[in-house]
């Protein structure tokens, strides 16, 4: 694998062209794992926003009539393309996000697959063609591209998020604009320079790193040319984006913060279920809006799946992602690893008990060691604040029905996982869980067929499966005699 980088773009890539920012600014990337520069990129600003939404708007009317399916064929060779450069992705997500190599090549298997997925869903849009039923005239409905859309992308799946976003406004006829994260822009760059070696016209799609987001998005939020949003990230973001897009009502995607619960039932096989929660809990390092960040089991085998969890976190080696045998790297930066820190010591300090971990090692790197905590009191903040980090806290119920309650008590509801061996209580508990998606007797449920989304706080709309598409479409309705 080549670790010098020179294959990665470092400028802007406005409309599939690499440019250097119009002020000239540049900002450092660092490796969460040494804390090292890899490369410093371009940082954009408004005139360059300016400049992207000009290409977008100019290529809008031209792309939306590009037939289907050459748009199907465009991002099936960069489908095709990701897997071609599979190395230089994973060691591109390892270096700047962290995540050991083998979980980073499981997010170029997942990410690809978007493409793949919405590549096949760009010549299945379809409408319908009836008789009015009172007879006066014939009923036309057809869907068309959104528009120009923004879509601001999180730094703990550089490449899926990117690929989730991108493809279904390609695959439906939008052409965009890419704001990612400023700790994970290389990813997002080198995706966009292997979109435009797949044949994805000038103008459909510019990429847009910057260290200051507001600046970037603001004018383009107050730019009646755009005509949609879609964000994933924060609540408290997504909130002010909101508040933004209601000045001009546009069509909004949000995927916010989670807080999911992993109910285990006295039923439950306990060993699948350690290995679920582990899954759950563990996958990114604790960093996804899907991971586990609740653990409650009931009371009548609470110590026996506690011993066991916490003998296989244990077990777990620490480091830098690009080494063998690391199941667990850095937290993405200082300030998440403060976070993980303070929370972890808010519960120990209201009476939690440290079963494991809690104690990062001194030294270069943002690493915090798997941890493990249980009788967590109610008031403690690990209850109610999304963790992001590899932090298992687990808490007592007795019975389904508090169970339930427990799983409830929060204004999230992205994700949940019930573990049961009773089929009648697991469908009857996931109608009852006030979540968008919940996994059963599994701890892994992300799919690029399935819908992603949330309800309550955890966001609006559904990203991925035959959903995914309809976010980027209107439907209009044409009146025939």
């Amino acid at each position: 694998m080549d670790s010098a980088l020179t294959w990665v773009p470092a400028e802007l890539l406005l409309g599939g062209h690499e440019k250097p920012a119009a002020s000239g600014r540049r900002f450092a990337v660092h490796n969460p794992a040494t804390e090292e520069i890899l490369l410093e990129v371009a940082d954009a600003g408004p005139d360059d926003a300016a400049q992207a939404m000009d290409l977008a708007a100019a290529t809008q009317a031209d792309w939306s009539a590009t037939p289907p399916r050459q748009r199907a064929e465009i991002l099936r060779r960069a489908y095709e393309l990701v897997e071609h450069h599979r190395d230089r992705f994973a060691l591109l997500v390892t270096l700047e996000m962290g995540k050991p190599l083998a979980e980073s090549h499981a997010e170029v298997s997942y990410g690809a697959e978007f493409l793949r997925w919405f590549s096949e869903e760009a010549v299945r849009i379809n409408g319908r063609y009836s008789a009015a039923p009172s007879g006066n005239g014939r009923i036309l409905v057809t869907k068309q591209p959104v528009g120009p859309t923004l879509a601001i992308t999180p730094w703990n799946f550089p490449l899926a998020m990117g690929t989730r976003k991108i493809a279904a406004a390609v695959a439906a006829g939008c052409t965009a604009i890419v704001k990612p994260a400023p700790d994970t822009p290389l990813t997002m760059l080198f995706l966009g320079s292997v979109l435009a070696e797949a044949g994805l016209p000038d103008g459909v799609l510019s990429v847009l790193p910057t260290m200051d987001a507001a600046a970037l998005t603001a004018p383009l939020l107050a730019d009646r040319r755009l005509r949609k949003l879609t964000f994933t990230g924060s609540t408290a973001v997504g909130k002010s984006l909101l508040a933004q897009a209601a000045g001009k009502v546009l069509r909004t995607s949000m995927e916010l913060g989670g807080n999911a619960p992993f109910v285990v039932f006295a039923d439950a096989d306990i060993d699948a279920a350690v290995e679920g929660a582990l899954a759950a809990k563990m996958r990114n390092g604790g960093e996804a809006c899907t991971a586990a960040n609740r653990i409650h089991v009931d009371n009548a085998v609470r110590d026996e799946f506690t011993e066991k969890l916490t003998a296989r976190m244990a077990k777990l080696n620490v480091g830098d992602g690009t080494r063998p045998g690391v199941d667990v790297g850095p937290l993405i930066n200082e300030r998440q690893c403060s976070k993980v820190g303070e929370l972890v010591d808010d519960a120990v300090g209201k009476g939690a008990a440290l079963l494991l971990g809690g104690r990062p090692e001194p030294g270069r790197g943002y690493f915090y060691p798997p941890t493990v905590l249980s009788e967590i009191p109610s008031d403690a903040r690990l209850l109610t604040e999304e963790v992001f980090g590899p932090v298992a806290a687990i808490a007592g119920f007795d019975g389904e029905t508090a169970g339930v309650a427990a799983a409830n008590a929060t204004e999230y509801g992205l994700a949940a996982y019930i573990y049961t061996r009773d089929l009648d209580r697991a469908l009857r508990v996931a109608e009852q869980v006030e979540s968008g998606m919940v996994g059963v007797n599994r701890g892994v449920i992300s799919d690029a067929a399935a819908p992603f989304g949330g309800i309550k706080e955890s966001g609006l709309g559904r990203e991925g499966g035959a959903e995914g598409i309809e976010e980027y479409l209107e439907t209009k309705y044409i009146a025939l005699a």
